[in-house]
């Protein structure tokens, strides 16, 4: 296969994880609550911490090799900005359609990058489509559970949506492909506006919220521990 056959395949297997966790979603229930409850908690667990492996191990690197920090470090934070606004506007709104945004805010970013990343020669492609795949299951099986709980749409109708949602992947992946194969800085800022973002939802999802009035500030304080290790880790290799 040529490359946008590649880049049309990994982003499309990466996408249909999103049903597939829908899927196992569907799965009678454990008769156990507080199994149940501790399965959902360890799924969830789970995508976090691949979401954490893309940023540390795809999204970071490469986006700082690409960009210099000084434009690096307001990409990075533009992402963790404009995620908080967006949580922000999920929390207000109770609406499926956010549900599902969601969902997407991290796969269509990563989908862009997957494609730019082979556009400018980079072999982390496939790393990045693998742990996309493996964040996207247990994202759809949140969705999914989320959205059957809160909304009155049917199984059969999410699972047919998320599968859908899931041809944004090749679109998005041949878009960087085609449109960033010579902008390699843009590829960069756009990693590293994705890596921001990704790091916001995780540490959102998994910072003590109960009695947090203001539950965006831990968030965003990791992202700037996160930042001001990143430029100080650019001034060590010069």
């Amino acid at each position: 296969m040529n490359d946008w056959q590649t880049i049309v395949a990994l982003t499309a297997m990466a996408g249909l994880a999103m049903p597939a966790g829908a899927l196992l979603a569907r799965i009678e229930r454990i008769p156990s609550r507080w199994l149940e409850e501790e399965v959902q908690h360890t799924i969830v667990a789970f995508g976090g911490g691949a979401l954490l492996s893309a940023v540390a191990l795809v999204l970071v690197p490469d986006g700082m090799d690409a960009l210099w920090i000084g434009w690096g470090a307001p990409c990075f934070a533009a992402g963790g900005v404009a995620f908080m606004a967006l949580d922000r506007w999920l929390a207000r709104s109770k609406s499926a359609a956010s549900n599902l945004a969601a969902m997407l805010s991290d796969f269509v970013p990563e989908a862009i990058a997957l494609g730019a990343a082979f556009a400018v020669g980079r072999t982390t492609g496939f790393l990045l489509a693998l742990l996309m795949a493996l964040q996207n299951v247990p994202e759809g099986f949140n969705a999914y559970r989320e959205l059957r709980a809160s909304s009155g749409i049917s199984g059969g109708r999410l699972i047919a949506g998320f599968t859908a949602m899931a041809l944004l992947g090749p679109l998005a992946g041949l878009a960087g492909y085609f449109w960033l194969g010579d902008a390699p800085e843009a590829v960069g800022g756009i990693m590293l506006f994705a890596a921001g973002g990704i790091l916001y939802a995780v540490v959102e999802d998994i910072a003590p919220q109960a009695h947090l009035e203001r539950r965006w500030a831990p968030p965003l304080g990791a992202i700037a521990g996160f930042l001001l290790g990143m430029i100080g880790d650019s001034f060590v290799r010069g």
